[in-house]
């Protein structure tokens, strides 16, 4: 039987320690002076390779530090996601700068509350996954584990954080970037936010607390979510909880500026600020909200195999566009990756924030480097990479998933490799 359902929104501190490129500035891009450049200055240009995630150009700490901006003065602070050509996709270095300022900032008794944004279109999209596809293609395992071991102890951090937290969420909001702002006390959906869980469509499985944090919304839309990777809107977002409050895109500067002005550590203070400036938010009438019962039933089912039969007869007794694009998603998903979704979020369903990113973490780096299959790069290839969005998934179907290929992700790591240690003891008697 499943346990009673968890609201997200109200979050007090006993239920928090349950939940237990540079900016990289683009140097490599050409000063279009309208043809005045010098010959040898575009020939060299010309014959520049240029590599989001590899520029050969030198990074100074100063343009990491960069990828994390502060703002804020008297009684708040906020940390800003700045890589915007990357639409701020997380970087180990920005877990690291991220779990630093966020712990010099619960310490400080100056400090009441904190926020969290994102530069440009986007909140943040999630990990830089095409950087983790080149470590993995250049042999370098250890970064890998180092980037994954960052980042899930910052989000850890942020779900035990003992001053009330807001992140505003005016734009993509994917993957990772879920990670790094469901665990908020408050969450700002607005008209620009889409938000997803897309890692299935690259053959990976939803992670950074998502089995955690999807298996705990109402019904069975935290399965929808984590195996298809589509999209819903903030309205959506607020609707099913994942989402506190929720107001217009051009109402965030005025938000954000109310929020600066506060005194407080209170969090019923800093709800009240956000209650002036919220809106009603209505789900689209074609959107998923307004189809949870067709949702449970399909996706209340114990195998992906039972649900895909589910929807394929749904789809022909309602004719229903939803149930037919759900179907295209999942067979075009890597099927190992579906099982192992599938298995990560009912298993969330009945462990703590904490237990789900030690799992997490074994499944994380077990699927980046290939221990046990090479779905990830060859997602990563077909989707980001050459675009060609025809991944030869291995295997290539679900019948020929076996129980065994699944259990080996949920397996322990080597002798060699430690477990994710998070400070669980110390968070928890705070």
């Amino acid at each position: 039987n499943d346990p009673p359902f968890l609201i997200l929104p109200n979050k007090n501190r006993e239920f928090r320690k349950k939940r237990g490129r540079s900016r990289r500035r683009r140097r490599g891009g050409m000063y279009n002076a309208k043809g005045l450049l010098v010959r040898i200055v575009r020939d060299k240009l010309r014959r520049f390779s240029y590599r989001r995630s590899f520029c050969s150009l030198k990074v100074t700490s100063e343009d990491l530090d960069n990828q994390v901006l502060v703002e804020g003065s008297g009684c708040s602070r906020t940390a800003i996601l700045n890589r915007p050509p990357a639409l701020n996709a997380l970087t180990t270095h920005m877990g690291s700068r991220l779990q630093k300022l966020y712990k010099n900032w619960e310490e400080d008794p100056n400090i009441g509350f904190v926020m969290m944004k994102g530069s440009g279109r986007a909140f943040c999209a999630g990990g830089d996954i095409v950087s983790l596809y080149h470590l993995r293609k250049r042999g370098s395992p250890d970064a890998i584990r180092e980037f994954f071991w960052t980042l899930y102890n910052f989000i850890y951090f942020l779900g035990t954080y003992l001053k009330p937290n807001v992140a505003i969420l005016n734009g993509v909001t994917m993957g990772g970037g879920s990670g790094v702002s469901i665990p908020a006390t408050f969450r700002v959906a607005t008209d620009r936010t889409i938000f997803a869980t897309p890692e299935t469509i690259i053959g990976f499985h939803p992670d950074a607390g998502a089995s955690f944090n999807l298996s705990h919304l109402p019904g069975r839309l935290g399965e929808y979510l984590g195996l298809t990777g589509l999209k819903i809107s903030g309205a959506e977002m607020l609707a099913c909880g994942l989402a506190t409050h929720y107001i217009t895109s051009e109402e965030v500067p005025v938000l954000e500026e109310q929020l600066k002005k506060l005194l407080t550590d209170d969090p019923s203070v800093v709800e009240s600020s956000l209650e002036k400036c919220a809106e009603v938010a209505h789900p689209e009438k074609t959107g998923v909200i307004r189809r949870i019962d067709l949702l449970d039933k399909c996706f209340g089912h114990d195998t992906v195999e039972e649900i895909i039969d589910s929807l394929e007869i749904e789809a022909g007794r309602t004719k229903d566009v939803w149930c037919t694009t759900t179907l295209r998603r999942l067979k075009e998903t890597s099927p190992l990756s579906l099982k192992v979704a599938l298995r990560s979020i009912r298993e969330g369903r009945f462990q703590t924030l904490d237990q789900c990113l030690i799992r997490e973490y074994r499944m994380s780096v077990q699927g980046t480097i290939g221990k046990f299959s090479g779905n990830y790069c060859e997602g990563v290839r077909a989707r980001l990479i050459d675009k060609d969005d025809s991944p030869k998934w291995d295997p290539p179907s679900l019948e020929k998933v076996s129980e065994d290929m699944v259990d080996e992700y949920f397996s322990p790591l080597t002798p060699s490799e430690p477990d994710l240690d998070l400070p669980i003891k110390l968070r928890e008697s705070i």
